[in-house]
């Protein structure tokens, strides 16, 4: 019983794996960019989040101060 393989078996998996090596470097960078954009999305949202937490104070202590305002008047 011999223990041959087939060439054009050997010549594909070798194919294959010369691609997927050549296609490793593209792909982890395509990785590395999503998740960077990614967590840029995120500080986006918290920064607007924060601004909008900001701008309803900034609504409540001009009523008041306006409040305070009118009532010293009275």
């Amino acid at each position: 019983m011999t223990d041959k393989v087939n060439s054009q078996i050997t010549d594909a998996i070798t194919q294959t794996n010369v691609k997927v090596l050549g296609e490793a470097p593209a792909q982890s960078m395509s990785m590395v960019y999503q998740a960077m954009a990614h967590s840029l999305s995120l500080s986006m949202q918290n920064a607007v989040l924060a601004q909008n937490g900001m701008q309803q104070l900034n609504a409540a202590i001009i009523s008041t101060v306006c409040h305070r305002i009118i009532s010293l008047k009275e």
